[in-house]
């Protein structure tokens, strides 16, 4: 399955999303609608624990993809409004960001459990 992740920094859920359903076998990208400078270190960590590789994730900008390119459009929550693209399922995880590790971890599995039950 073709998967868009997306949020608005781009720098936590939306990467550890990516990371996550591309190790599951996925096609796999994410946005965001306000893209941070870097990934978050904790989301790297998590992803790396998992030993998924993390060498090709940066925050990237929605207005780079089309949601036609995709089999679903998934948005992380936050309410993230992109009028130009459909958004399929909004999962409405709350962001990580500037939170414990242990937080993305819980973050982390919350991700896996729903994207394995959409295969």
């Amino acid at each position: 399955m073709r998967l868009l992740f997306v949020c608005v920094g781009n720098s936590c859920r939306s990467q550890m999303a990516e990371g996550i359903a591309r190790h599951l076998g996925h096609e796999a990208a994410s946005a965001g609608t306000h893209p941070a400078r870097q990934v978050s270190a904790h989301a790297l960590t998590i992803l790396a624990a998992k030993g998924i590789d993390t060498s090709t994730l940066n925050p990237k900008s929605v207005d780079l993809f089309n949601a036609e390119d995709f089999d679903m459009v998934i948005s992380m929550g936050c309410g993230v409004s992109c009028p130009a693209m459909r958004i399929d399922q909004d999962w409405e995880l709350d962001d990580p960001v500037g939170q414990s590790l242990s937080v993305f971890e819980e973050t982390a599995k919350e991700i896996e459990k729903r994207l394995k039950l959409l295969e």
